[in-house]
């Protein structure tokens, strides 16, 4: 092995050309307790050998792939760290967006209402409403009970109330609803390229792929969904870029009203939904 880097300047030139600069600021920040700002003011820093050898051996890690998130076992999402592994999909920042809109419409009922999480994996949606509105009863679902264990772990680490049910979609929930109903299921048409790039390579392809246009578990959601809604609650789907119209069009089909698509933050029309 050639030798440590010294100083925290020399830690993120070891990256240039290897990986990005923004997941090498990440790595060196964690390995060595460095903060962004001294990663930047203070680069002559001296960096202990035991966090150089830590940090390079993520750097080596992150350029054969890994995602920076399996490496820490951790991600941020909606201002709270989640544990995360390769059973779970890693939460994404486009994904704060269904969180913002169960967190609107349920704030618009008078009384407390209740929300379900469909495919909660990792638990950031459902875990992030019930903090975020304590007053909501949350239920979260999913059929791997892997993912139900970090999810799990995850609503105890952060103090979240959440109840966790096993089963694929709406199977165990026979009877129950709900007056918000979110899901960002798998929508990744099988066979697309994508799969086999970057970060979703180490992600569940169950969690990801949904038939050969993508949509065949939301369109099980949606058909389902209405069985499962209280007067006036709302359905909520995370989905592909290119999807918003089909998915609208599943949910006209299946009687759900005032049908709309938002934006996330960098401009695609990322969620859709409508209400009974």
């Amino acid at each position: 092995m050639s030798s440590l880097p010294a100083s925290l300047g020399e830690a993120l030139a070891r990256a240039r050309g290897r990986v990005e600069q923004g997941d090498a600021r990440i790595l060196l920040r964690e390995a060595s307790g460095a903060t962004a700002a001294q990663l930047i003011a203070f680069q002559e820093r001296p960096l202990a050998p035991a966090a150089a050898l830590r940090y390079m051996e993520w750097l080596d890690r992150r350029a054969k792939g890994e995602p920076v998130a399996h490496i820490l076992g951790e991600r941020e999402f909606y201002g709270r760290s989640f544990r995360v592994n390769a059973a779970t999909l890693i939460p994404r920042p486009e994904t704060e967006l269904l969180v913002e809109l169960a967190l609107h419409f349920l704030g618009e009922r008078t009384r407390p209402g209740s929300l379900l999480d469909l495919g909660t994996g990792s638990g950031a949606i459902a875990i992030s409403v019930a903090l975020e509105s304590p007053a909501t009863t949350v239920t979260a679902c999913d059929f791997s009970p892997s993912a139900l264990d970090v999810a799990q772990a995850n609503a105890m680490a952060l103090g979240a109330p959440v109840r966790f049910v096993s089963g694929s979609w709406f199977g165990p929930l026979e009877g129950e609803r709900f007056d918000c109903i979110v899901s960002n299921p798998p929508y990744i048409a099988e066979g697309d390229p994508h799969l086999s790039t970057g970060d979703l390579r180490y992600e569940p392809l169950t969690a990801l792929a949904s038939g050969r246009d993508g949509l065949n578990d939301i369109r099980k959601i949606i058909a389902a969904a209405p069985r499962h809604l209280n007067p006036g609650a709302w359905l909520l789907l995370e989905h592909g870029y290119n999807q918003a119209g089909q998915v609208s069009d599943l949910l006209e089909d299946a009687g759900f009203n005032a049908i709309q698509s938002w934006r996330d933050l960098a401009g695609i029309e990322r969620v859709s939904g409508g209400y009974l």
